[in-house]
């Protein structure tokens, strides 16, 4: 039902970006022929599109996926007292970064992230923003696939032990199997869907998915064995050695700006008003769940604690069974969001002129989807390649191209160092030490056996 639901929507008539994101408020536009008002229009236009609580959900959903669960990892690397500054500080620094994309828009008059890049930098940052976009996202769906392959499998196993030997069903144990089943029965309906309001209860329950998650550690954490947990004494650790690997982290995890003005779009009324409310209220529901999780989970695992906070403990373990199952969900109900992303980008750059065309939205979303289909099914580990996808695009479009775009639209007589550009400048200049950095410690990581993919068939 879902497919079919999906194919219909993705049926309808292709509205200009001008339309499908109104930077540019005017609820007539489009109703007024001939000089009178088209009222069945109208009133279309204004129930079209989601709700606050519709798009909150979305960008909660964006913000808490795959990366949350490395953010006590993150903890261990930079230290408690550091690592909580850090959480804080980057949420905020989100929480503005997003509203800029936005700003910047109204002031280019452009529609899209990559429209915005090329007012301000040309074919350069048109192409600049589209790879980096494309990259974050279209890795992000393949990590999703690898965790679906990596939790779900495992959860059906613990519980039902003699599965496995029965014939046909015991295919639900199976790693490559559950990501084929997850991935085309469930997230490539979803993904067939233009508008992404429309997300909003997969987001949604994949919201609850995530509180179960943070729940379980935080009652499960004090009660693991006591070899399992880490050295006591580094538990209130101000600095760790690994700063900028936690920053790279933490960006990992906060960074939805590649959808942010999707999300603007399906607002019913979207105005800058209602999409920083939309904003504050993701941003900061994030933050607490985040310092909830990583704070719990580092106090008891510290030194020990793991690149996914859910592998610290025991296999058996009922509660955090059902949390790694609920952290599968949420990545096979996350995915068409990043999915939503890669193929507007492609439609963005090479189709930008051009009416919607039912074939290609089919054609683009079944390819992209069955692509990371099948880099998940053959891949353990994306290894090094999704620290410098992920990490690196997700500086670049969270950190320096919004500061950018905003430097270059706001008025050239305006010295950098004023109070209306210095945030901008510092947030730049931020990003780009810390993609450096980040491309620095990912591509020194290379040389290492823990840098390689692992491929498993």
């Amino acid at each position: 039902m879902p497919l079919l639901v999906g194919l219909l929507d993705a049926s309808a008539v292709r509205s200009g970006l001008e339309v499908a994101i109104p930077l540019h408020e005017d609820n007539l536009v489009g109703a007024v022929t001939n000089g009178q008002i088209d009222l069945e229009e109208l009133a279309a236009k204004r129930n079209a599109g989601g709700g606050l609580l519709d798009s909150i959900a979305n960008m909660a959903n964006s913000i808490l996926g795959a990366g949350n669960a490395r953010l006590p990892y993150a903890m261990r690397q930079a230290g408690l007292i550091t690592g909580v500054i850090l959480l804080v500080a980057l949420c905020a620094v989100t929480d503005w970064t997003i509203r800029l994309i936005v700003i910047n828009a109204k002031m280019s008059g452009a529609t899209s992230y990559i429209d915005i890049m090329n007012r301000c930098f040309g074919s350069s940052g048109r192409a600049a923003v589209s790879f980096f976009q494309f990259a974050f996202a279209f890795g992000g769906m393949c990590a999703f696939g690898i965790i679906i392959g990596d939790t779900i499998p495992h959860v059906i196993r613990s519980v039902f032990p003699s599965l496995s030997t029965i014939p046909v069903i015991s295919l639900l144990t199976n790693r490559q199997f559950v990501i084929a089943l997850c991935t085309l029965c469930v997230s490539y309906p979803l993904s067939l869907y233009r508008d992404i309001h429309k997300l909003a209860r997969a987001s949604g329950l994949a919201l609850l998915g995530m509180l179960v998650i943070v729940a379980s550690v935080m009652i499960k954490a004090p009660e693991v064995a006591p070899e399992l947990k880490g050295d006591p004494d580094q538990r209130f650790t101000i600095i760790g050695p690994g700063v900028f690997q936690a920053v790279g982290v933490i960006s990992f995890a906060f960074v939805c700006h590649h959808n942010s003005l999707l999300i603007y779009g399906s607002l019913r009324t979207p105005t800058l008003d209602r999409f920083s409310l939309v904003t504050h209220i993701s941003t900061l529901l994030s933050l607490v769940c985040c310092c909830t999780l990583a704070i719990s989970a580092y106090l008891q695992f510290t030194d020990k604690t793991q690149g996914n906070i859910l592998n610290n403990f025991s296999g058996s373990d009922s509660l955090i069974n059902l949390a790694r199952f609920c952290f599968g969900l949420n990545m096979f109900t996350t995915l068409p969001l990043e999915l939503f992303v890669c193929r507007e980008t492609v439609e963005q750059y090479f189709f930008s002129h051009e009416p919607f065309n039912l074939q290609r939205h089919v054609l683009f979303t079944t390819s992209i989807i069955v692509a990371s289909m099948f880099i998940a099914l053959i891949t353990c580990d994306l290894g090094v390649m999704l620290e410098i996808t992920g990490g690196v695009s997700a500086t670049a479009l969270a950190y320096i191209f919004p500061a950018a775009c905003y430097l270059k639209l706001t008025d050239a007589q305006v010295p950098w160092y004023s109070r209306k550009k210095l945030p901008a400048f510092i947030c730049a200049a931020f990003g780009a030490t810390v993609l450096c950095m980040s491309l620095f410690l990912a591509l020194g990581k290379a040389w290492t056996p823990e840098g390689g993919a692992k491929i498993c068939m």
